[in-house]
């Protein structure tokens, strides 16, 4: 009885002492999930609850041993991840700090990516590959970038600094700094080198294909009353 009491309070021991690590290392990242998710309601629930977080902690230990040269253990770290949270990193891929992936089921982030500082996703997002290529075949994403909830952004491309890709667009070109994408394919609109607010809604992002074209319409229809 006391053995069985002392491998608990050894395993409960050990449980803070993970917890006290995670809050230490990953603090800038917790910070950013409570900064970018309103549903966030304290330090701990985005430290036990929020897969990814969780996704991210497995991605920095399976990318420290795919550095390594352990290829397979770093794969099988990374596909365990992808089972328990449903979040898809490839240990080769390299990620900036206060990276946040908002709900996160459907993420899948390439080998090849590269993702820089306060990057914001949401779920079901695709970084990927367009053929069989070797080599760098997988987004570079700036910093300070949103990325809509069903967007894929696809092959070797450059998506710019405080850039926003609307959701469900298709990126298979790269976009300039302080743009937003719409639309598939993706289509740019220019933001005249401002940096935009973080909270943008990226779902009711402009097209400015359809502006023109409620623009024509109203126009005929205009046109139309006058003859």
């Amino acid at each position: 009885m006391n053995c069985l009491i002392q491998v608990s309070l050894i395993i409960l021991a050990l449980f803070f002492i993970k917890i006290a690590l995670i809050s230490i290392f990953f603090f800038q990242e917790i910070r950013a999930a409570q900064k970018r998710d309103p549903a966030a309601k304290g330090f701990l629930e985005v430290l036990l609850l929020y897969q990814g977080l969780h996704a991210l902690i497995g991605h920095r230990i399976a990318h420290a041993l795919y550095k390594m040269h352990l290829f397979f253990c770093a794969r099988c770290l990374s596909q365990l991840m992808r089972w328990v949270t449903g979040i898809e990193i490839h240990p080769g891929a390299q990620i900036g700090k206060r990276f946040f992936i908002d709900h996160g089921m459907g993420v899948v982030i390439g080998e090849t990516s590269i993702i820089g500082d306060d990057v914001l996703l949401y779920q079901g997002v695709t970084l990927g590959g367009t053929g069989l290529e070797k080599g760098k075949r997988h987004p570079t994403i700036g910093n300070n970038v949103v990325i809509g909830g069903g967007a894929k952004v696809l092959g070797n491309i450059t998506v710019g600094d405080n850039s926003y890709i609307g959701a469900n667009a298709v990126v298979i070109k790269d976009v300039p700094a302080n743009s937003t994408v719409v639309g598939v394919p993706g289509r740019i609109t220019k933001q005249d080198g401002k940096k935009i607010d973080i909270s943008l809604d990226h779902v009711h992002v402009l097209d400015p294909i359809m502006q023109q074209m409620e623009e024509l319409e109203k126009r005929i229809n205009k046109l139309e009353n006058k003859g």
